[in-house]
């Protein structure tokens, strides 16, 4: 995911909190393998070869990744797209009962837009089944889970590039934004254009994959369906 992921865990005994740290870091080291569409044995290039030799099977939270980043691509009319850049999420057939993905013509995938908060779900949910009710996970600055509160404080404070705070307490964060002279812009799907800037989405909601993908649809398109189908989720935009 090329990104630094940090956790904020409370003290205590410093080997159990310790261990959990690293199972909660492994979670997260094991999505960026999965994931990834440089290697070649990931699971995401074993769906890319899927045109070929069949459905691939996936587990529960991988399936649901693909459900989601699918929903976000019709709420937001085409704005978000894993099948990089907007080659036809229509090509990724999604199997309920059997748990499977595959293709059904050859196009690239790229989760980069809802791996990184997909990565921090699955991290949290590891450091929450251990009995840890405070916390704070980030990765990139840009993606966050609060769990609990700080110990004096009624949330975890983060400070938003561009201004702004926001106190996060068992909810997630995403801040996506476009700026002038961005080396690596955010690109319309549907036209292969950049994105004009300076602009910022922000979203607060349950999960942080579905986050991710809300801002990364939000700076491309801030259609009535979008906000109006994650009623949830606090979803605005800004000029930066």
């Amino acid at each position: 995911m090329g990104t630094r992921f940090e956790l904020v865990l409370p003290a205590g005994n410093f080997a159990t909190t310790r261990a959990i740290g690293e199972a909660a870091l492994a979670e997260i080291e094991d999505c960026d393998r999965r994931f990834s569409r440089f290697q070649r044995s990931s699971l995401l290039s074993h769906i890319m070869r899927s045109v070929d030799r069949g459905p691939v099977p996936v587990d529960r939270d991988t399936f649901e990744l693909f459900e989601e980043a699918r929903a976000v691509h019709e709420a937001s009319e085409g704005g978000f797209d894993v099948t990089a850049p907007g080659r036809g999420m229509d090509a990724i057939v999604l199997d309920a009962e059997t748990c499977t993905v595959r293709l059904a013509r050859e196009v690239p995938l790229d989760l980069g837009g809802i791996a990184k908060g997909h990565a921090l779900d699955l991290a949290a949910r590891v450091i929450r089944d251990h009995g840890i009710d405070r916390a704070f996970l980030h990765g990139g600055t840009s993606s966050a889970i609060g769990i609990g509160t700080p110990f004096d404080a009624e949330g975890w404070r983060v400070e938003l590039t561009g201004g702004g705070e926001v106190m996060l307490r068992d909810r997630a964060l995403s801040v996506s934004a476009v700026w002038a002279g961005n080396p690596h812009p955010t690109i319309d799907p549907r036209t292969g254009e950049p994105v004009a800037g300076p602009r910022r989405a922000v979203a607060l909601g349950p999960k942080a994959r579905l986050a991710d993908a809300l801002t990364t649809a939000a700076l491309v398109t801030s259609t009535q369906r979008l906000f109006a189908s994650f009623a949830e989720y606090q979803l605005s935009v800004d000029l930066t």
